[in-house]
């Protein structure tokens, strides 16, 4: 028995199949024979599309709103680091650890 190396559909044949599940004109087990996957990354591959499908028409609103405050965060936390940094170089230089030249 040899074993089957790994393979990486491309996002166009998973949506393929999806579609093709959601049609209902075969059954999975006909679907599975056709495109050559197993039934069940079939239904995982509907199941994606069915909850994707609402970001498509979807306005982005939610997005929009979580990134502001993702983006204050991350600018405090640029703040903190730049001023530990001027604050360890300092030390470093009065110590005579730190080179002139980085």
């Amino acid at each position: 028995m040899t074993k089957r190396t790994r393979r990486n559909h491309t996002p166009a044949f998973k949506a393929k199949v999806a579609l093709a599940a959601l049609k209902g004109e075969k059954t999975l087990a006909e679907l599975a024979q056709l495109f050559d996957v197993h039934a069940n990354q079939i239904t995982h591959w509907k199941a994606q599309l069915l909850d994707g499908s609402a970001g498509v028409f979807g306005s982005g609103s939610a997005e929009a709103v979580a990134a502001p405050e993702d983006l204050k965060v991350l600018h405090a936390k640029i703040g903190a680091l730049t001023l530990e940094n001027d604050f360890l170089s300092g030390a470093l230089g009065k110590a005579g650890m730190l080179s002139a030249k980085r």
